[in-house]
């Protein structure tokens, strides 16, 4: 397994970094390849948080945990995704099967900068401070909703494998979701 490892105020020791390839070596047993994977590991006001991202075929399945000890950290990230490998696996292996066509979503640099970037009294105005840029898979609702589960997000952006328009899908206050169709 191709581990990106990211550290952010601690210094990661060699035994560290041999204990985080154990660990994520258990989920590469779930796959027929090699898989890459992304850890954050950070340090604030002494909680040591790990973030673990795998893309897998489409997918990204994402766990974040944070302790006071790094090691139960990562144990409790790993854990929680090799739940949700677990929980979602007849639907990871029918995506690998189907192999969905990759549709990439550009936005023109400087696109998305305020209007009011550079005038006097701008400094109070909220500003744009991050932008993402992702690939958006054509899918059905489902997959979806399954997909913002694994995320942890409240809201997730897809295409519509019925009607190949971009769609909204966000979690609702009273725990269910809710869909915006564009026109």
């Amino acid at each position: 397994m191709k581990v990106d490892l990211v550290a952010r105020n601690l210094e990661v020791s060699d035994e560290l970094r041999d204990y985080i390839t154990k660990k994520l070596s258990r989920i590469e047993k779930h796959f027929d390849k090699g898989i890459p994977a992304q850890v954050v590991l950070s340090k604030e006001r002494g909680r040591q948080t790990v973030e673990i991202t795998l893309p897998l075929d489409g997918m990204v399945v994402r766990s974040e945990e944070a302790t006071l000890d790094i090691y139960a950290s990562i144990n409790l990230a790993v854990d929680k995704i090799e739940r949700q490998i677990e929980k979602y696996r007849a639907r990871f292996q029918r995506r690998k099967r189907e192999g969905r066509a990759q549709v990439r979503s550009v936005v023109p640099e400087g696109a998305l900068s305020p209007p009011t970037a550079g005038l006097p009294g701008a400094e109070d105005e909220p500003r744009l401070v991050k932008v993402k840029r992702f690939d958006i898979k054509p899918m059905n609702v489902e997959e979806a909703i399954m997909q913002m589960n694994l995320l942890g997000h409240d809201f997730f952006v897809f295409t519509s494998s019925e009607t190949e328009q971009v769609n909204v899908l966000y979690r609702r206050k009273d725990g269910n979701y809710g869909l915006i169709e564009s026109e």
